[in-house]
């Protein structure tokens, strides 16, 4: 390998606008500071999600790099776990601010509980229904792996399952157990994660390898030791940004006269998965279905089994009462998505009418969250 040490990218190339033209978006770093220390909020808010979308892209590709040489095994692990490692990051703050200001609660359990169903709702609906569309686009019809994606639908389903009970018990007003029902629940979910996990990479392998779909085998374009150190560096500061995000959200919310719920449901997943997840519209374009479908779908099915039931089970830790009741609204959008997501896939073929009936959902979602 010793030949090619002279191509590899530096941890400065990663950053470097001429290399990647979204990194200019980097700039929102020092202008969220800069109106911090004027006191703007709704700038300071503005520019810190701004911020996070090149740094999740950048955590994206450092993962990526990682994965290449750990091996396809280790290499699935790291990219599902730090796939929605902004969501985790965020969640995980608002959570620590609801453990340490009391009468900050009750909005940071709305951001956390709202950016977790958005995140579902973006990657099952809006990146989908984009991929649908670009690459129905390009292609008259295009089919997919059935047997893996029917996997992750029906953990989905699960998944959903797990939100319907305490959003029904609470309805019905036999709300006294539903905290300790949604952290037990939280436990048999990432239980099933776990599982789903030694299925997708060690028994049954076979049945989600996209190698078939890749031209040529991807190289590393940056050493080990560079790629932990991008990493690093991104998730830091995506920490850094994530925390100035959640503690200006309530007044930014205020100020523009716009719903918490919206924010979460709609504005922050957008800036924190819209980098990361266009390689999804992307490969669609070029006939690339499974591989589409597996960061789509995937990413939809590690928020819904892992990183919701881990912040419910984080919040207990820290004292705080995050439950899987998200709200009957909430609920309703996340089943009613996963029904249609599942329906218009069931025939293992997609085109690009397909593709808008999902992207109508999503408007019609964001529109209710707007005027709720």
């Amino acid at each position: 390998m010793a030949e090619h040490v002279e191509h590899h990218h530096s941890v400065l190339d990663a950053f470097n606008p001429l290399q990647n033209r979204l990194n200019w978006l980097l700039l929102a770093v020092p202008l969220t500071l800069y109106f911090q220390h004027q006191g703007d909020v709704e700038m300071t808010f503005l520019f810190s999600m701004i911020a996070i979308m090149p740094l999740a892209f950048l955590m994206g590709h450092a993962t990526e790099e990682i994965a290449l040489r750990a091996g396809e095994n280790l290499g699935g692990l790291l990219n599902a776990t730090f796939g929605n490692a902004v969501e985790i990051i965020i969640a995980s703050l608002a959570i620590w601010t609801a453990a340490q200001h009391a009468d900050q609660a009750d909005v940071m359990i709305q951001l956390v509980q709202a950016s977790l169903i958005g995140s579902i709702l973006g990657n099952l609906l809006l990146v989908l229904g984009l991929a649908l569309l670009w690459g129905g686009y390009n292609h008259r019809t295009q089919t997919f792996n059935q047997e893996a994606l029917s996997m992750n639908g029906s953990l989905l389903l699960l998944a959903v399952l797990a939100l319907i009970i305490p959003a029904a018990a609470a309805h019905t007003g036999a709300d006294s157990d539903i905290l300790n029902l949604s952290r037990y629940a939280s436990l048999v979910l990432l239980a099933m994660y776990g599982l789903s996990l030694f299925f997708q990479f060690k028994t049954h392998s076979h049945l989600f390898d996209v190698s078939s779909e890749t031209e040529e085998k991807e190289e590393p374009k940056m050493t080990t030791k560079d790629a932990w150190i991008l990493l690093i560096l991104a998730t830091v500061l995506v920490g850094w940004m994530a925390e100035v995000l959640v503690h200006s959200v309530d007044k930014a919310a205020a100020g523009w006269g716009l719903p918490t719920l919206f924010i979460g449901v709609i504005l922050l997943p957008f800036f924190g998965n819209a980098a990361e997840h266009f390689t999804a519209v992307l490969v669609a374009g070029k006939d690339k279905m499974d591989l589409s479908l597996a960061i789509a779908i995937g990413s939809s099915v590690q928020i819904a089994v892992f990183v919701a039931p881990l912040m419910v089970l984080f919040a207990w830790v820290m004292g705080v009462s995050l439950s899987l009741e998200f709200g009957i609204l909430e609920t309703a959008a996340t089943f009613m998505s996963v029904l249609v997501a599942n329906f218009i896939l069931n025939d293992g073929k997609t085109n690009w009418l397909e593709g808008v009936m999902l992207l109508a959902c999503y408007v019609i979602l964001a529109l209710s969250f707007f005027e709720v």
